[in-house]
């Protein structure tokens, strides 16, 4: 039968210790080699470190620290958020997946969508598909650290959560699935909030949607919210939210947001629970 008890030699020990002692969740090549001052030693180290399960690889030279806490067998990490907001700085789990974590809605991802300050290949760590996604800095705000299962994990507040899927729905899901994590905010997320978050965001689109969104699950911020958000949009700004080509049944262009729904209301409002008596426009 393999072993696969997590050992340790004395050199290993040496890094393992060091790195609880300091608190660290990831470890460069560097601090290694630095640590145990001549760089074959390090690199052996690391290699074995690996081997074992006590460091796993997140890019070349920087690694996640399973600390012995983990227990004494090498299990490896199946923290995909955790994982996923590891793997560069300053970055933070977004969209689908931390609309997940809040609880928004009981949908699971198959992928983790992570924004951060530059391009980045997808990368695929422990069976979990990461997909970077190159924001913009006037949309990179809105995010703290969360615990997820015992480790540290940068995920975007509520309330920008809401506001980045919105932005860009595609990576949550698409409109109908967006629809269900706005309804699933509304629950305990404050729309005053939400609505601050979106004007900085500065785009109009985003604000056409989420005005129609809010009015569509029953979401109502304060008038003078609602006001700003209103006077954010350009009298000739048009935009469309829904399916790409239109069907029967859309809602069609609504006035008061100047957005063009191509979506039937019963296809948006599908598995929200709760009736709906009125829609913007």
């Amino acid at each position: 039968m393999k072993n696969n008890q997590r050992t340790l030699s004395r050199n290993e020990a040496t890094v393992v210790l060091s790195l609880r002692e300091q608190g660290r969740d990831t470890v460069r090549a560097a601090d290694v080699i630095e640590l145990m001052g001549a760089e074959r030693s390090a690199r052996k180290v690391i290699h074995s470190l690996l081997r074992k399960g006590w460091l796993m690889r997140l890019t070349p030279g920087h690694y996640l620290f399973l600390p012995p806490e983990r227990g004494p067998e090498n299990l490896g990490e199946n923290n995909a958020i955790a994982i996923a907001s590891a793997v560069t700085a300053p970055c933070y789990v977004g969209w689908w997946a931390a609309a997940s974590y809040h609880g928004f809605t009981t949908q699971k991802p198959a992928s983790v969508a992570v924004a951060a300050r530059r391009d980045m290949p997808v990368r695929v760590i422990e069976g979990t598909e990461i997909r970077f996604i190159h924001v913009a800095s006037r949309k990179f705000f809105g995010y703290k650290p969360y615990d997820v299962y015992g480790r540290s994990a940068t995920i975007s507040t509520p309330a920008k959560t809401v506001v980045d899927c919105l932005d860009r729905p595609a990576l949550a899901g698409g409109p109908t699935e967006v629809v269900r994590i706005v309804y699933g905010a509304s629950v305990d997320t404050s729309a005053d909030e939400v609505a601050d978050a979106a004007l900085r965001m500065k785009s109009t689109s985003l604000v056409q949607r989420l005005g129609f969104v809010m009015d569509l699950v029953g979401w109502n911020p304060s008038p003078s919210a609602r006001a700003e958000l209103k006077s954010a949009i350009a009298p000739s700004a048009r935009s469309v939210f829904g399916q790409e080509a239109p069907g029967r049944g859309d809602i069609g262009y609504v006035a008061e947001w100047g957005l063009f729904v191509r979506a039937s209301r019963s296809t948006l409002l599908a598995d929200v629970p709760r009736s709906v008596e009125r829609i913007a426009g």
